[in-house]
């Protein structure tokens, strides 16, 4: 009885029942593990659509939480805040062996500084406690998290919205993040705070689940601390010259050096312009290099030829006419 008769027996839970946790559920459910979903209502289509089982749950009560998690060897999450703080003491009392937080995108390394990320949504209080709760104890629980850059879908048609994803980060609608491919517009950040080209790690959000799924086949006991993937990895000004070239018309772009989104930043906060501060520090977050890591681990692991952007863009868009 190896690894692999374990794994085959696996229970895995998936938190959340939008767009991301379907495509999980999608992959997952190809191979021989009982998947089991959690959501706060019902949803027959994931029962009829792919080999799985949905559980309602409560996320404000732990018990309720932890009974479910019963017999459950690994969670992962795409759900954040107060419910995925819930949901991670819940799989530690259930005593499920390895978590996944809802932590794809950007690189952990990379995040600013607990405390002062605009976009945490108790981000780092969820990573804190899954570090507290993996050292070694009679029950330790370890986790993972899967980094992937930028969802290539936050440039498609109507936006992350369109794929029931991107709430979180105010960044639901098309053209939220640095280009509108439909209109041909683009306001991307220039350079880092060094004065260099501005770098970005992408992957679609079909290859993440993917790279999850092919990443379980390894056995989770042997996960390190974090997985990296990427579909492509190019610079803010290629992105928007691949999107141009692929509709075949020039987009209208406006280029922002590191100083001037720091001072456009200080107007919308003095000005009290949420959502132009909001959308400012996407490009800001952006230029610091939150999206982009070099080493891609998880790649060199597993046999998964992510699409490219140029690929996707083409398949999704097309030239327009």
């Amino acid at each position: 009885m190896g690894r692999k008769t374990s794994t085959a027996m696996m229970r895995i839970a998936i938190a959340g029942a939008g767009g991301f946790a379907s495509l999980l559920a999608q992959e997952l459910s190809r191979s021989a593990y009982a998947i089991l979903v959690l959501s706060t209502r019902a949803h027959p289509e994931f029962e009829a659509n792919y080999d799985c089982q949905v559980a309602v749950v409560n996320y404000a009560s732990l018990e309720d939480l932890q009974f479910t998690l019963q017999g459950v060897d690994l969670v992962i999450s795409t759900i954040s805040g107060a419910e995925q703080l819930n949901l991670i003491d819940a799989a530690r009392r259930a005593r499920v062996r390895c978590f996944v937080p809802s932590e794809f995108e950007g690189s952990i390394s990379h995040r600013p500084a607990a405390g002062t990320d605009p976009f945490d949504n108790d981000s780092s209080t969820a990573l804190e406690q899954l570090r507290h709760w993996s050292q070694p104890r009679q029950h330790s629980m370890k986790y993972t998290v899967f980094s992937c850059g930028v969802f290539y879908e936050r440039f498609a048609p109507g936006g992350l919205q369109a794929y029931n994803m991107g709430v979180t980060y105010r960044l639901q609608n098309q053209g939220d993040y640095m280009i509108d491919v439909g209109h041909g517009t683009a306001e991307i950040p220039d350079t880092n705070p060094q004065g260099r080209p501005v770098h970005v790690v992408m992957t679609s959000a079909v290859d993440v689940a993917r790279f999850v799924a092919a990443a379980v086949e390894l056995g989770i006991d042997t996960w390190p601390r974090e997985f990296r993937m990427r579909g492509a990895r190019m610079t803010t000004q290629r992105l928007q010259e691949i999107c141009s070239e692929v509709r075949g018309v020039n987009f209208d772009v406006i280029t922002r050096p590191y100083d001037e989104i720091v001072q456009w930043l200080r107007y919308y906060e003095q000005n009290r312009d949420e959502a132009k501060w909001y959308s400012m520090q996407h490009l800001l977050q952006t230029a610091n290099g939150r999206y982009n890591f070099g080493e891609a681990n998880l790649n060199d692991a597993v046999d998964v030829q992510p699409t490219t952007f140029r690929q996707w863009l083409y398949d999704t868009w097309g030239p327009a006419h």
